[in-house]
């Protein structure tokens, strides 16, 4: 077991012998710990550390507000009145525990999962037209998410994709990057590990302990995975994911071995030359459509045409996401060479899968390496994650910047969590319902100090919705249906697969951010604002007229208090202040129109910051 699980086990106190004066730990003897008690032990250690701080802490949230947190954060959606009333009467002490695991058991749960994933994986992706693929991806995510696989299984099973990128959705991390290795490890590390090497592609990573060598060794898991089209019937039906090993070599290669042949088939006029039109007139087709790029590289006197010698000296052009049986580290002084080849090498514990392997036996051995219970960023880079969309704030920041050069704030609970994790075999569904059941995570909202020196999570942080958590939201509290037409356009408008946009992928456009990106970094923008006041599915249902969710509310309560209690519970998932309620009222008599005052009560509750984030 590895030192990092071990202070885990021995923290707990249990399975413990002593040989030889050194505290000998058996994993197999010992028990996973349920999530409470992992929670629990969380919540010492970082209490631990704040009361030590003198760090004033924030009280528990109250029942409404615990209970629209969590029901956006396990399954993307707001809690109903009736839902938000039962709860605060129920007596039950357990009501938070089980509310978790309903949440957690809904269809819901993978739904909201899914999307996060979807936007990490595609708001970064340098492939632009992957984009249009995006929902293969999600729905596939949804799938796994709802069946509970092992987040080992699922990382692995993206790191080794291929197949029809519409039928796979397991494929869409090497779409997203159109297949190019060093594009695919630098996201892979950055995703699943929390560790960002791109700015080793280049040169010695400025502010991180990795080397240029090492980022290359780890792009040289992925170069045989190759993005190509499918073609029936000679037009392009989409895109697949495919191995290109040893023996499927780059078509340069051959024609370098043995240069007479090809002169000899293709020279009709015997000058020991190749021109352009007898390369296209020839019987070797493929050899016409690269010889414009082979004159470009290999043509050294310009003339126009291709001697035995110029063919036998050019260097195969790098075909990036078109499958390289081999990785070279391109030589920066002379960028027209073909530079150093370079073979895998994991840059956590230098571990090599050896030679000779194919595509997929590379690509297993990356994600090998990338989910061994020894590897602790793997644990760590997820907990990480789910803690940050969690508490608004993760353990490190930003969140995908982690590494042996950086310092996580309660490095003890990290290290508990992580353990755990890994003792239950990287359950999700076990991880998210451990956060939800500390009292770190359960605590009120509070501002965030501007000291940099303050430490986090004495208080939960204002955390914004994603874009389909908002849009959840809208069509719950305004009633709307999704099942409206989507926009028409093909593979522009809706992507290469699914065709159009839904109305919510057309509302996720405008929304979206990355969940990557730290809350401060997140504000809304005039185009936003724009887009909720002129789209007429959102304009009609603000009105209090017709069958809108707000007139059903006005005809079912003629009080105007009840009325507004129902509104605030719809949208806020509470009871208004007596505040609050004194200024609705007051407002009411001032406009005259019951219908025109409720309407712009409801606009105000809808772009409030209370209505845009979790509290």
């Amino acid at each position: 077991m590895a030192p990092w699980l071990s202070r885990f086990w021995v923290s707990l106190s249990v399975g413990t012998t002593c040989l030889t004066g050194t505290l000998m730990v058996h994993a197999a003897e010992i028990s996973s710990p349920t999530a409470a008690e992992v929670a629990q032990q969380v919540d010492r250690l970082i209490l631990t550390e704040l009361e030590a701080a003198q760090t004033p802490l924030a009280g528990l949230a109250n029942d409404e507000d615990f209970l629209r947190r969590v029901s956006f954060d396990i399954a993307g959606v707001p809690p109903t009145p009736q839902q938000v009333t039962l709860f605060g009467l129920n007596p039950d002490p357990r009501k938070r525990t089980e509310v978790i695991q309903q949440l957690l058991a809904s269809d819901n749960y993978g739904k909201n999962w899914g999307s996060y994933w979807r936007d990490v994986v595609y708001l970064s992706a340098t492939n632009m037209r992957a984009r249009g693929a995006s929902t293969v991806f999600e729905e596939w995510m949804v799938d796994q998410l709802n069946q509970n696989r092992p987040w080992d299984a699922i990382v692995t099973d993206i790191l080794t994709a291929t197949g029809n990128i519409g039928e796979n959705g397991a494929t869409g991390l090497v779409f997203a990057h159109g297949g190019e290795a060093e594009e695919v490890a630098a996201e892979a590390s950055r995703i699943f590990l929390g560790i960002q090497m791109q700015c080793a592609n280049c040169h010695d990573h400025p502010t991180d302990i990795w080397k240029r060598e090492q980022f290359h060794e780890l792009a040289a898991y992925f170069p045989r995975a190759s993005v190509r089209p499918i073609q029936v019937d000679g037009m392009q039906r989409g895109f697949e994911v495919v191995s290109v090993n040893q023996t499927q070599r780059n078509p340069v290669e051959a024609f370098r071995e043995n240069p007479e042949r090809i002169v000899s088939m293709l020279d009709r006029n015997r000058d020991r030359k190749l021109s352009k039109s007898e390369a296209e007139g020839g019987p070797m087709g493929q050899f016409g459509r690269i010889f414009p790029r082979l004159i470009e590289i290999g043509d050294t006197n310009k003339d126009g045409m291709l001697s035995v010698e110029e063919l036998r000296k050019i260097e195969p052009p790098m075909m990036p996401g078109r499958g390289n049986t081999e990785h070279y580290m391109a030589d920066l002084k002379d960028p027209s060479s073909k530079g150093t080849l370079i073979q895998p090498k994991f840059f956590v514990d230098e571990s090599q899968p050896g030679k000779g392997l194919s595509d997929l036996e590379r690509r297993q051995a990356a994600a090998k390496a990338f989910t061994d219970p020894e590897n602790p960023w793997f644990a760590k880079a997820i907990i990480n994650r789910v803690w940050n969309e969690m508490l608004g704030q993760g353990f490190y920041m930003p969140v995908d910047d982690m590494g042996p050069t950086r310092s996580p704030a309660y490095p003890e609970a990290m290290d508990t969590l992580a353990a755990a994790f890994v003792a239950h075999h990287y359950n999700l569904k076990w991880l998210i319902e451990t956060v939800a059941s500390t009292q770190t995570y359960q605590r009120q909202v509070r501002p965030q100090s501007v000291s940099t020196d303050a430490l986090p999570f004495a208080s939960q942080t204002p955390t914004r919705l994603r874009s389909d958590q908002l849009y959840s939201a809208l069509s719950t509290v305004l009633g709307f249906s999704e099942s409206a037409q989507p926009a028409r356009g093909g593979m522009m408008a809706g992507g290469i697969y699914g065709g159009g946009r839904s109305p919510r992928a057309q509302f996720n456009q405008i929304f979206t951010f990355d969940p990557s990106t730290p809350q401060e970094d997140i504000t809304g923008n005039v185009q936003q604002a724009l887009f909720l006041m002129n789209t007429p599915a959102f304009r009609n249902a603000v009105s209090a007229t017709g069958n809108s969710r707000l007139s059903q509310i006005l005809r079912k309560y003629s009080d105007d208090q009840d009325a507004i209690s129902e509104l605030y519970l719809l949208a806020l998932a509470r009871e208004p202040s007596d505040r609050e309620l004194q200024v609705c009222q007051k407002y009411l008599g001032e406009v005259g129109s019951r219908g025109e005052a409720y309407e712009d009560l409801l606009w105000s509750l809808l772009n409030s910051s209370e209505f845009l984030s979790k509290r």
